[in-house]
């Protein structure tokens, strides 16, 4: 069912226009570009990685918690149903991977899918860039890491088990949550929990190593799901773990809470009282957040052991990036000064 069109206000538009009445219908609007540049040299303390591939920008999946929401303010578009719909392809995006490896050395770091967007969101099964892009990791045999909610990584197993045997692959299910009632309604184009567990089986079938992602952990919503989480994704074949705290930027906030009150309204207060909570912890706490989105204060630390404890008894590997622990993706330390906050 298409979603009105709704996105906060654009902090780059000099206006910020609403539809007075009922908005019209949202529906797909798909640009197709021809990119100058693939791979990014990232530095955000959102994201546990130094070099990323991005085909697409804006994600179908719809995830109200998305913190890549506002990178589409940045095309003169909204964080809002206009990252849902309006899909950019960048349509070289192979040749123009294929000419940066070509010429540049990433001195034995992998890269990873994607970062940003999800790289097998639904546009993926006609356009196949990802996978094609996977190909060129094979042809150079660079490490490749992986980050999705999406079932179509399941077509490519057979090349990831090939791409892992030759240079080193992980990937990694975005988990939040096993009810698939909040699934749907913060994730509403993504597959359901079951699903993805089963796309879990599938891979580690095939060879290709895979972990699982509780991200978000949405304090007041799904904290008391980690240890069914981890023992599922087990269950399925995960063998690493690692999850990241929900971070609500400026751009992103209304979205969330605008969902949370439109579809979970039982809850939405829930989770506005646990945020306050927490924010209010890491105001207390000297340490701040950790830069790579761990929280900080009493809170945030049962969650720690709820999740650590789980690991252990499993016998998860796991960390705070995930991505680090499978050894596929390295970054250099962060600064001190690389600090963030649940809201900023």
């Amino acid at each position: 069912m298409p979603r009105p069109i709704s996105n906060p206000p654009n902090p780059w538009d000099s206006e910020h226009i609403e539809w007075l009445g009922e908005p019209p219908a949202a529906r797909l609007e798909v640009y197709e570009e021809q990119a100058k540049s693939l791979i990014t040299k990232n530095d955000s303390p959102d994201v546990p990685f130094d070099h990323g591939v991005n085909p697409y920008r804006g994600c179908q999946h719809g995830c109200a918690y998305c913190y890549a929401r506002t990178t589409h303010e940045f095309l003169g578009l909204g964080a809002g149903t206009d990252f849902e719909t309006r899909i950019v392809v960048k349509r070289n995006a192979p040749e123009l991977l294929r000419q940066e490896l070509s010429r540049r050395r990433l001195r034995g770091e992998g890269l990873a899918f994607s970062g940003a967007t999800d790289c097998y969101q639904p546009l993926e099964a006609s356009y196949e860039l990802t996978r094609q892009c996977l190909e060129v990791c094979l042809e150079f045999r660079t490490p490749v890491g992986i980050i999705t909610r999406g079932n179509l990584v399941r077509r490519d197993a057979e090349l990831l088990a090939r791409l892992h045997q030759r240079a080193g692959v992980s990937v990694y299910i975005s988990l939040p949550t096993m009810d698939a009632r909040h699934c749907r309604a913060l994730e509403p184009l993504a597959p359901a929990p079951e699903a993805r567990l089963e796309t879990m089986r599938v891979l580690q079938d095939a060879g290709v190593p895979v972990g699982v992602a509780i991200a978000p952990v949405i304090p007041g919503l799904n904290e008391h799901s980690i240890p069914e989480i981890l023992e599922r994704a087990a269950e399925a074949g995960a063998g690493r773990a690692f999850m990241i705290l929900l971070r609500l930027t400026r751009g992103v906030a209304p979205v969330f809470h605008q969902r949370m009150t439109e579809a979970l309204p039982e809850r939405a207060s829930r989770v506005a009282k646990a945020l306050e909570e927490l924010r209010a912890d890491q105001q207390e706490s000297s340490s701040g957040f950790h830069a790579r989105m761990r929280g900080s204060g009493e809170r945030w630390r049962l969650v720690e052991q709820l999740f650590e404890g789980s690991c252990r008894r499993l016998g998860l590997i796991h960390g705070e990036s995930g991505l680090e622990d499978s050894q596929v993706l390295a970054r250099s330390p962060l600064p001190s000064e690389h600090q963030n906050e649940l809201f900023s």
